[in-house]
């Protein structure tokens, strides 16, 4: 059975600067600590967190919406891809950022702390910076 969850928090920045830094290779590795290799190219493939994390863009919305197939490494071959939903809605100055997860394999349930851990809190700081 697919594992599903979904994660937010508030970033301090607005909608289309979290946007662009999501999709930039530069600004991506950056806010994360890990090298990344994105594209704002629907179709585009990625890998984020040293190759870690691998997809493709599915769907884009500029500063609104980004929709991305994605593994890591710990998936085996069988297993599908997962899905990554990423909505980023103005709130006040700063942007709400909900992130569901889903389509994930019986192991993918580590992947909800991961995003806290890897993604919000080093996201939170480099925007505050």
């Amino acid at each position: 059975m697919a594992i599903e969850f979904e994660v937010s928090t508030v970033i301090p920045a607005e909608p289309q600067v979290v946007y662009h830094a999501w999709l930039d290779s530069a600004q991506h590795g950056a806010m994360t600590g890990g090298e990344a290799q994105v594209s704002d190219q629907v179709g585009a493939t990625f890998t984020a967190w040293d190759g870690y994390i691998s997809g493709k863009n599915l769907e884009l919305d500029p500063g609104r919406r980004i929709l991305q197939s994605w593994r890591t490494v710990e998936f085996a071959e069988y297993e599908a891809d997962s899905l990554v939903e990423v909505t980023l809605t103005p709130y006040g100055k700063h942007t709400r950022l909900i992130l569901r997860h889903s389509n994930l394999p019986e192991h993918g349930s580590i992947y909800e702390q991961g995003w806290i851990d890897n993604y919000f809190e080093p996201m939170l700081q480099y925007f505050a910076g």
